[in-house]
């Protein structure tokens, strides 16, 4: 195989999305591999991805599902070598996975096994997790269970969010990983490591059916709950009967003589609600689909005061 790769390029079809998708593509053209097909959604989260590839001579796919009939015909007349898939939402019909003489492979922002799904990054957080990592894989037909190529460790930080570990961290890292991994397939030295199904976890999507915060927890967990769920998709409460999501938490470990979810103080820093173990201060605020708003302005639009009570969903009379 390697014979054949010294005499042409390895024939890449790349399947991905949004700011990622663009910046792995960006960084494959750069390195002059052989991207013979992009497939990406035809909504904008593609917008980026057909850009460049329409600006680079690439030829473009953008079929509503990846299990279009269609697909399976683009794929076979591309003859890949190699697939690779740089953040897909979509699913992968297991008869794409043989097409390509050398597989696919995915980047996973965890170190798998850990935090198998959609939302590893949220759960990691949220589960009070101080590393953390990202892991190119070989895909099978498993959700996240295909073997190791490889992974690259990092640290969490204590005020680190969802938002801030991805495009700080595991993004940019991601795309020098996917590079890296390219090579590694190239030169014939990619592993295929089995992943430790003993060591398996796997959480559903991180939305609003698990995003209630429940403030009867200790501190730290709902702290890491908050971070977890900021930007996506917000931790929520309800406060004087609406809807709010909170951002940008802060935690305060002292004794507090005040019921659980109470509101202790709203200032420009922030609303103080008592928890078991201290105080989290909330430092932006969502009310249904507006933009973030401050504390003092979200006080005044639903006249929140001190003494008043976060309430759970599912609390509602």
């Amino acid at each position: 195989m390697l014979g054949v790769f010294a005499m042409r390029a390895m024939r890449i079809i790349m399947v991905g999305q949004g700011p990622f998708g663009e910046n792995v593509l960006h960084a494959l053209i750069q390195k002059g591999e052989d991207v013979v097909g992009v497939f990406c959604p035809p909504d904008k989260r593609g917008e980026a991805m057909k850009e460049l590839a329409t600006r680079s001579g690439i030829p473009l796919f953008r079929p509503p599902r990846m299990k279009d009939p269609q697909v399976d015909n683009r794929f076979m007349k591309l003859r890949p070598d190699l697939v690779l898939l740089a953040f897909v939402t979509d699913i992968i019909p297991e008869k794409l996975l043989s097409v390509p003489s050398l597989g696919t492979i995915c980047y996973h922002p965890s170190l798998l096994p850990r935090h198998r799904g959609a939302s590893a990054i949220n759960w990691a957080i949220i589960q009070g997790d101080s590393r953390t990592g990202l892991t190119i894989f070989w895909v099978e037909k498993g959700i996240d269970t295909g073997p190791i190529l490889l992974q690259k460790e990092v640290e969490i930080g204590s005020e680190d969010t969802t938002g801030t570990l991805y495009f700080h961290t595991l993004f940019p890292l991601g795309v020098e990983a996917t590079v890296e991994a390219v090579e590694l397939i190239k030169g014939g030295k990619a592993p295929r490591i089995p992943q430790d199904e003993s060591q398996a976890t796997y959480e559903p999507p991180c939305d609003d059916r698990v995003a209630s915060v429940d403030f009867e927890k200790p501190i730290e967990d709902i702290y890491n709950f908050i971070r977890g769920c900021d930007p996506q998709p917000g931790a929520y409460t309800t406060l004087k009967g609406k809807k709010v999501r909170l951002y940008d938490a802060k935690m305060d470990l002292l004794t507090v003589d005040k019921p659980s979810g109470e509101i202790v103080s709203i200032d420009a820093r922030g609303i103080q609600i008592a928890v078991k173990g201290g105080l989290i201060r909330i430092g932006k605020l969502r009310l249904n689909q507006g933009e973030k708003i401050g504390p003092i302005e979200l006080a005044q639009l639903v006249d929140l005061q001190s003494g008043d009570r976060c309430l759970q969903q599912s609390r509602l009379g």
